[in-house]
């Protein structure tokens, strides 16, 4: 019995030596062969857009172009990589990058090599530029009364990560940096208000950005609307339909340290009917349901606004309500 268990001992041994030379001659990333290609190096990115109120990726559906700056440990340009094709769309969508090893910094935008792109670099990153020195801003155009449009969507995100074989995986997180804002006006009697009887506008000082992505300043601005018209609110129980007006504005990033308003003026007399600290206003919309939320994820995950005001019988708002986004606040002055 002693003999057979030794014998047994004996061939497995020679079985393992004798598969050692094949197992040591097989190719290795941690090994050199003048005969054999390199092994793939460097990083595979997943780009997500999470960073809003349905905490759902919305990437695939919502970026339709991209931009990628790299730049190595100490902050000096790489290079830049672009996708603007079909690609962007899949669930799966990943950017393959062979870089040497080393640690890279990379900086992501969504929606700037787009053709109706609203914000570009200040100066193009090149050979020699700083990480530090990267700077984007809004296209002057935008705020031109001859080209008032709705800001193309602009997304930012930023990851630190090493390379390595077979290239190492890592998830820039997008945040959306512009926001739509429509304003509506309606009479509380029910009668028409016509949207040729007011102005509309936001001012602000939001359209230069750092590597960080937060606002540099660099002179208030003022915004338009891209669009304004009447819309019908329902019917009375009289049977009269309720026409109200309404106007939307494209902004740029709402930041808690800044002091944006929005004035609605009555062109009849140029007297503001609302002049509103625009943040205060908007975050009257953070209930209970987000008392955990820092005032500023709030301003940057709730990108899109509806901002009901009542006006009395002469077209002045009713200072006690205001509805913004299906939600209805009554305010005192001290709110605002």
């Amino acid at each position: 019995m002693k003999s057979a268990v030794r014998n047994t001992i004996r061939r497995l041994f020679g079985a393992v030596l004798a598969a050692a030379p094949i197992i040591s001659a097989l190719p290795s990333c941690e090994s050199i062969y003048d005969d054999l290609p390199p092994c793939d190096h460097g990083v595979s990115l997943r780009f997500v857009y999470d960073y809003n109120m349905e905490y759902a990726d919305a990437f695939p559906s919502k970026v339709d172009c991209l931009t990628l700056l790299v730049y190595d440990a100490d902050g000096r340009y790489v290079g830049t990589y672009t996708e603007t094709g079909e690609a962007l769309r899949r669930e799966g969508y990943r950017m393959k990058l062979d870089l040497e090893p080393g640690v890279y910094r990379f900086v992501a935008y969504g929606g700037m090599a787009c053709e109706k792109a609203s914000f570009g670099f200040v100066q193009e990153p090149a050979e020699g530029s700083q990480m530090s020195d990267l700077r984007t801003a809004l296209d002057a155009d935008c705020l031109s009364d001859d080209d008032r449009r709705n800001l193309h969507p602009l997304y930012w995100g930023a990851l630190t990560l090493p390379t390595g074989d077979l290239y190492n995986e890592g998830v820039v997180r997008m945040m959306k940096d512009t926001n739509n804002i429509r304003i509506v006006l309606q009479q509380m009697s029910g009668d028409k208000v016509d949207v040729d009887d007011f102005d509309f506008e936001i001012t602000d000082d939001n359209t230069l950005f750092g590597v960080d992505n937060l606002t540099i300043p660099c002179g208030e601005v003022l915004y338009r609307p891209w669009a304004r018209g009447q819309t019908s609110m329902g019917i009375t129980d009289g049977g009269r339909e309720v026409v109200a007006a309404f106007a939307e504005l494209s902004v740029s990033r709402l930041m808690t340290g800044n002091a944006p308003r929005l004035v609605v003026r009555r062109r009849a007399d140029g007297r503001n009917i609302i002049d509103l600290p625009l943040n205060n206003c908007l975050m009257m919309l953070k209930s209970e349901l987000y008392a955990d939320m820092q005032p500023q994820e709030f301003l940057d995950r709730q990108s899109e606004w509806s901002v009901v005001f009542f006006l009395s019988g002469d077209m002045s708002w009713i200072k006690t309500v205001i509805k913004i986004n299906d939600w209805t606040v009554r305010i005192n002055d001290s709110e605002l």
